[in-house]
């Protein structure tokens, strides 16, 4: 598929669906093993998490956070892990909020051993955090500016994420996040529910990011193997960023920078864009940009956007990626 660099793209809250990547757990070697090794590590949670993603009827439902972050993540990192295996290697790295984390995993920032940990340390900090969520709008975050009153300030609602030059996530708690999408579809500014129950890269989980960081503790950090572009600064990560607990810790209540990133890293050339994680979502996103639409850069998705055809999807994309 020519000789293009690749950057792996790596999906957050929101990709998540049933069967997301299940015809892959026992088929893919390296793809089962990653995902039990994270399941083992995180003990009786990890065993109940294998159980949900598996189970036709999870017990926890799977936009939960508690669900959703640490499987997204166990996900990206499984991918990547089998695409090493099949001597597939990206040269540089980016993350849609907890597939940053994902990322950091892949670059040798921590080990296994270490992001079960993390990944622990997330889901319980997210406990703690006010039942929301996420709307995806069709419109600039200047064009929301005027619904941020005082109300909305005071309740911790914020930019969740931008996503593309019109595609701006709002992020909050209820129920003010139902109160301002109906003002805001009034108004003409259509959206969407993301699918999660909590809030997410907002001022509402300022506390539960404050809490996260602390789960860092005892860790050892490590600058990147692979250079990383982070969707909280729209910029590579720099080692000294990369060794310290704040830098990951607070992204989970800053907003997320994605288009900003993937714009600065198709500026330094032309790649294969990778989207390692369930559903095609960021691949959309990527297609609308300058240089993949003018041809210099392309998209494979790992995954299809639901369950049905996994294994078919990833062996294509696996041949395209190889040929």
């Amino acid at each position: 598929m020519g000789t293009r660099p690749i950057a792996l793209l790596l999906p957050g809250q929101g990709a998540q669906h049933p069967g997301m990547g299940v015809e892959l757990y026992g088929a893919e070697p390296a793809f089962t093993a990653a995902m039990d090794e994270l399941f083992t590590l995180m003990g009786p949670e990890g065993a109940r998490l294998r159980a949900d993603w598996l189970a036709d009827e999870p017990q926890v439902p799977l936009d939960d956070a508690s669900r959703a972050q640490p499987l997204l993540f166990a996900l990206g990192y499984a991918l990547g892990r089998a695409l090493a295996e099949r001597g597939i290697r990206p040269a540089v790295l980016l993350g849609h909020s907890v597939g940053e984390l994902a990322a950091a995993a892949l670059a040798g920032v921590f080990d296994a051993p270490a992001a079960a940990q993390i990944m622990l340390a997330r889901t319980a900090a997210m406990a703690t955090a006010p039942p929301g969520g996420l709307l995806a709008l069709a419109a600039t975050p200047a064009e929301l500016e005027p619904w941020f009153d005082a109300g909305a300030h005071s309740d911790g609602m914020g930019i969740g994420a931008l996503n593309a030059p019109r595609q701006t996530v709002l992020a909050g708690p209820e129920p003010r996040l139902t109160i301002m999408a109906k003002a805001l579809r009034d108004s003409g500014i259509s959206g969407r529910r993301v699918g999660s129950r909590q809030p997410f890269h907002c001022p509402a989980v300022a506390d539960a990011a404050v809490l996260f960081e602390s789960g860092f503790a005892g860790l050892s950090l490590r600058p990147p193997r692979l250079p990383i572009w982070s969707t909280r600064t729209a910029k590579p990560v720099a080692p000294h960023e990369a060794v310290t607990a704040t830098f990951w810790a607070r992204q989970l209540a800053a907003p997320v920078l994605f288009w900003p990133a993937l714009d600065g890293l198709l500026g330094t050339g032309e790649f294969t864009l990778v989207e390692a994680g369930p559903g095609k979502g960021l691949s959309m996103l990527a297609r609308r940009h300058p240089a993949v639409r003018g041809g210099r850069s392309e998209v494979v998705p790992l995954l299809p956007a639901g369950a049905a055809g996994t294994a078919d999807t990833f062996h294509a994309a696996i041949a395209q990626l190889t040929n």
